[in-house]
């Protein structure tokens, strides 16, 4: 998988998480949703997603947006 694609699954993963957790466990996990839609607005003007450089380390090969 390309970075662009392995961020984009982690973010969407990250979002049913803490929408399920604030379901089943407490409405204070909405914040991780949030969080995320913060991370991911920020990357989009930035171009400068923490998650992307953990993932470079991790061997993913480079895509369009995250290099």
């Amino acid at each position: 998988m390309k970075l662009d694609n392995v961020v984009m699954v982690f973010a969407g993963l990250m979002v049913l998480a803490g929408t399920l957790l604030a379901w089943l466990v407490s409405p204070w996990f909405l914040l991780l949703t949030g969080f995320v839609g913060l991370n991911l607005t920020q990357a989009g003007i930035t171009g400068f997603c923490p998650a992307a450089m953990v993932f470079k380390r991790l061997g993913a090969r480079p895509g369009a947006i995250f290099t």
